[in-house]
C-alpha cells in the first residue's frame, strides 16, 4: 500500500489524510524528513530540534487537512517547508529572548557582585595595616597561612589563622555597620 501512496499526487495524499489514513502522514514524514532537517540544520538547529519542529509542522498540516481548513495552493512539500520555517523562526526568537534575559540577569548579578566587592575593599581599607594585609593576602592573593605568617613575621601559621579570624570579625562588623545585612547579603 505504501507503494501506491508514493505514486499518488498531492491532492490524492491530502484526501487520504482527510479520511484518516495515517500511512499517508507517515509517507509524508519520511519523504520530506531530510529536506526539513537540512533547512533547520543550516539555520543553527540540531537534528533533534529539526525532528521536533517537523513533527509539530505535520500535526499542524494534519489538523488543517482534517478540519477542512487546508486549501493547497502549492505542493505539500512547499507548504510543510513554510510551516517548518515559521515554527523554527519562532523557536529562534524564543531562544534569543531567553539569551537576552539570561545576559540581563548575569549583568545584574555581575553589577551587584562588583558593588559588594567594592564595599568589602572600602571596609578593608578602613582596617589597620596588619588586618588589611592578612585579609588581602588570604582572600585576594590566595596565599596560604604559612606564606602569610612568613611574609608578616608571625610565629607560625596558627598565629596567622588567629589574626585572620580576628580581622575577619572586625571586617564583618564594619560592613554590617555601614550596610544592612539585607542590602549586602541579598
Amino acid at each position: 500500500m505504501a507503494f501506491k501512496i508514493s505514486l499518488m499526487n498531492d491532492e490524492e495524499i491530502l484526501q487520504r489524510i482527510r479520511k484518516g489514513d495515517e500511512r499517508a502522514v507517515d509517507f509524508l514524514y519520511k519523504k520530506h524528513y531530510r529536506m526539513m532537517v537540512n533547512m533547520i540544520s543550516k539555520n543553527s538547529g540540531t537534528e533533534e530540534e529539526a525532528k521536533d519542529v517537523y513533527q509539530e509542522a505535520l500535526i499542524v498540516f494534519w489538523k488543517k487537512a482534517v478540519t477542512g481548513e487546508l486549501v493547497l495552493t502549492s505542493k505539500i512539500s512547499t507548504y510543510l517547508y513554510s510551516i517548518c520555517q515559521n515554527l523554527w523562526r519562532k523557536e529562534l526568537d524564543r531562544k534569543q529572548r531567553l539569551s537576552y534575559e539570561e545576559k540581563d540577569a548575569v549583568t545584574h548579578l555581575d553589577h551587584d557582585r562588583q558593588e559588594k566587592i567594592a564595599i568589602v575593599h572600602r571596609c578593608i581599607g578602613e582596617l589597620g595595616e596588619t588586618c588589611r594585609k592578612v585579609l588581602t593576602y588570604f582572600y585576594f592573593d590566595e596565599m596560604s597561612m604559612e606564606d602569610i605568617a612568613t611574609k608578616l613575621g608571625f610565629a607560625n601559621a596558627d598565629t596567622a589563622k588567629t589574626k585572620k579570624y580576628k580581622c575577619k570579625v572586625e571586617l564583618d562588623k564594619k560592613v554590617k555597620s555601614l550596610f544592612s545585612s539585607v542590602d549586602f547579603f541579598d
